[in-house]
């Protein structure tokens, strides 16, 4: 696990100054540079030691067998995982015939850090051979958010007090060895040699191989060429069909430096030639030796500045939060940035966890983080959604019903999930991705999106509530044997998180049809199945406790028995790795939030009484075996006057992955939760909510945190909103006037400050937790036992 003293805490980097080996992959996934399509995992240049090499290209993937005991009628027959693509970061270097391992010789300096505003990774070294020749070792590592394909490497040896002969090897490797991660079902399963060469062509400046998967079929392509600098040296290059190696050769007199520049350029296809994919990687490896490595570095530093300016988060008391939201609207960036209409995995491109699929995390968790700061990229991910339609149909039509079932984990679309009542039926992912869909229209008024890509993702996932759903006798609107957020809860009649997202479904998807007639009539919408859709979202159940006076999270389960959380054993968490299924589901046991995150997502349908009682009754109930859970309690312990508990739940959410909390980082970031810290601040301490096309705030701060300050971008305009204890600022920071609601009111924004103050908050008692499921508070050090996602 890895310990905050890993780290300084700085508003700006993640900084490692000192090497240690037992946190390796964990800070492997820590450093990782991606740009959606490109990831590199922040594996050290001379390739070993490694914690889990890791290259990888977004739907890259490989098939394998989904194996059952016992077969059943609609389940996958084969999953998809992605791959270890071919290594472009190797630089080996010997030093007077002495390979520079940091496990060998003498290790006197190691710093790394990963600079948000200047999107690179640095490492500055200084060693000493066991023959005593030292030298200093300085790389800076990009992956362009500019140029899609391109990566690059600078890479820098000085020789330190006597003369050495310097041997530089930069290589390109495919199918490298993997360690094994165990069978831990959060780590990707593990394929031997998925890669077969086509193509492996070494020149003097060019050097390509092109390899294709041996099941999916996905041709993969990857070049390298350098820029020298340095005394006279000699240069060598020779391939094989997995390994392309340039060898430079020099000497360097005490003070003398080398340096080398390493562009890679990658790019992969499921249809095109041999031939097309080379010339692909050789005209983006051009234009990234045309742009040169300074101009590389402008333009990722350009692209960020325009970034932050529209989506910066300022915490003043809590340092560590501080550094953990900008750690996390990096690493957000990185994951939708360029994926350009292919998925946000949970991972991103930072590790091999849960096979590099994509999940509902990535509407629910992600694109509200990127609707508001960086909207190009979420249509982009809710156009591969669309892409993707016409094999959701076909999984929908297969299990009996109309529109589309959506994929509850995929790389390509197809179902991977070999789990049923986790997977099939956990029906809300479509509500989800339409909840995205109408966030996304509503924060941008894209009317060619709404047009061409909206209006087609609302009706085919309101098509499924319908055929899904049926009125019974007295004409309610029923959702029966659905699996909701919470997967400790599975096959349950009225699950009230689905059924609010798929009233809202049903609504917006009525509204669409009718706003584009056209478009609708070609789809064969007619007003009787937008009135029966109107019909069903007016008629559906809410199922409500009135003895308890609360919500249950779905009909019936306040009458379950209440798990035995006294004499559950600390270390017996996560649940579902020591308990029968069977058990669980029939349990008051929460995983992760289910009817929290519907009075989040749909608070519009509650009572603020309602809220507040909800709230409390749950929080007894979840023990957080999901990295998804800690941000929505923070946003609704937020809401309901709990701020100290809020703050604590932020610092869980933030630190997930700096502190290893679930002691998984190492296969990956958990992306969702990176961003639901930008969600737990600006949603939970600022009180943002978008009901409608209307933006409202709510804001207030625990004691422990001094000033909150967010940036966004709204419907073609950026804001501003400065949190004081007293005081909120609002500021248009650029386009046409807006008007927005502060605790109900209108505020008129029109490109001067609007100051207005923060009404008093009532005195609550704070909520309790299941015994030793308490938040994981910032203050500490050591992890708490392990969970799942």
């Amino acid at each position: 696990m890895i310990r905050q003293a890993a780290y300084t805490v700085e508003p700006w980097c993640v900084r490692e100054q000192s090497l240690d080996l037992d946190t390796l992959a964990q800070s492997e996934s820590v450093f990782a540079l991606s740009n959606g399509h490109i990831g590199l995992r922040g594996n050290l240049e001379e390739g070993e030691p490694h914690g889990l090499p890791g290259t990888y290209l977004n739907s890259v993937f490989e098939l394998r067998p989904l194996p059952y005991a016992e077969a059943g009628y609609g389940y996958p027959e084969s999953g998809q995982t992605v791959i270890n693509i071919t290594n472009g970061k190797v630089i080996r270097l010997l030093v007077e015939d002495e390979p520079f391992d940091v496990r060998y010789g003498e290790l006197h300096s190691h710093e790394r850090a990963l600079d948000f505003r200047a999107g690179t990774l640095t490492r500055e070294v200084e060693w000493k051979s066991p023959a005593g020749d030292s030298v200093r070792v300085r790389t800076v590592r990009l992956v362009s958010l500019v140029q899609r394909g391109v990566a690059a490497i600078h890479y820098e040896v000085e020789a330190v007090d006597r003369p050495v002969r310097i041997v530089v090897q930069s290589e390109l490797v495919a199918n490298e060895s993997l360690p094994d991660l165990g069978k831990d079902p959060r780590v990707a399963g593990r394929l031997e040699n998925p890669l077969v060469g086509e193509e492996s062509v070494a020149d003097k400046d060019t050097a390509v191989l092109v390899h294709r998967t041996r099941h999916s079929g996905l041709r993969v392509a990857a070049a390298m060429g350098h820029e020298i600098d340095g005394p006279e040296c000699t240069i060598t290059s020779d391939s094989f069909e997995d390994v392309c190696r340039y060898t430079i050769a020099t000497r360097l007199q005490p003070g003398q430096r080398l340096r080398v520049v390493k562009y890679l350029a990658y790019g992969w296809s499921s249809q095109r030639s041999r031939p097309a994919v080379h010339d692909q990687v050789i005209a983006a490896l051009a234009a990234a030796k045309m742009t040169g490595w300074d101009g590389l570095v402008r333009e990722q530093r350009a692209f960020l500045d325009d970034f932050w300016a529209g989506a910066d988060v300022e915490v003043e008391g809590d340092a560590e939060v501080q550094q953990a939201v900008r750690f996390g609207l990096f690493h957000t960036l990185q994951a939708g940035a360029r994926a350009e209409r292919r998925p946000l995995p949970a991972k991103g491109l930072t590790g091999p966890g849960y096979d590099g699929h994509t999940f509902w995390d990535t509407e629910t968790f992600v694109l509200p983080l990127l609707t508001y700061t960086r909207p190009e990229a979420a249509a982009d991910a809710l156009r591969w959604r669309h892409a993707t339609i016409d094999l959701a149909k076909e999984r929908a039509e297969l299990l009996g019903l109309r529109g589309t079932a959506f994929p509850w984990r995929t790389i390509a679309g197809q179902e991977c999930s070999g789990y049923w009542p986790a997977g099939t039926a956990a029906f809300h992912i479509n509500a989800d991705i339409a909840d995205a869909v109408i966030r996304y229209t509503d924060a941008t008024a894209d009317e060619d999106f709404s047009r061409d890509v909206g209006l087609d993702l609302l009706v085919e996932t309101a098509r499924l509530w319908r055929s899904l759903g049926h009125h019974n006798a007295k004409g309610r609107f029923r959702i029966d044997g659905v699996t909701g957020p919470d997967e400790y809860s599975a096959i349950a009649d009225n699950n009230v998180y689905t059924n609010l997202m798929a009233q809202r479904n049903l609504r917006a998807a009525a509204d669409l049809a009718e706003d584009y007639p056209e478009q609708a009539r070609r789809m064969g919408v007619t007003e009787e199945e937008t009135a029966d859709w109107r019909d069903a979202a007016n008629a559906i159940v809410i199922p409500y406790d009135k003895r308890l006076e609360v919500h249950p999270q779905s009909e019936g389960f306040t009458h379950h028995a209440r798990w035995d959380f006294e004499n559950t054993p600390p270390d017996h968490y996560p649940l579902l790795l020591h308990y029968p299924y069977f058990d669980i589901y029939r349990k008051q046991v929460v995983k992760q939030a289910d009817l929290v995150l519907a009075l989040h997502l749909r608070g519009d349908a509650f009572t603020e009484e309602e809220k507040l009682r909800d709230f409390v009754y749950y929080e007894g109930l979840t023990v957080r075996d999901s990295s998804l859970s800690a941000c929505t309690q923070a946003v609704m312990a937020a809401e309901t006057g709990h701020l100290e508990l809020a703050h604590d739940y932020i610092g869980e959410a933030a630190l997930m992955d700096l502190r290893d909390l679930e002691h998984n980082t190492r296969d990956g970031l958990h992306i969702a939760s990176l961003a639901g810290t930008w969600t737990a601040l600006v949603a939970g301490l600022g009180g943002m909510r978008q009901y409608t096309a209307r933006l409202t705030f709510a804001p207030r701060l625990p004691p422990g945190i001094s000033r909150l300050a967010f940036r966004m971008r709204f419907r073609g305009r950026r804001l501003k909103v400065t949190i004081g204890h007293d005081e909120v600022v609002y500021e248009l920071l650029g386009g046409e006037p807006l008007e927005i609601d502060h605790y109900g009111e209108p505020v008129r924004l029109d490109g001067g400050a609007v100051r207005v103050g923060v009404p008093s908050l009532p005195s609550r008692p704070s909520p309790t937790q299941p015994p030793g499921r308490e938040p994981a508070r910032r203050d500490k050090t050591v992890a708490r036992g392990p969970r799942a996602e």
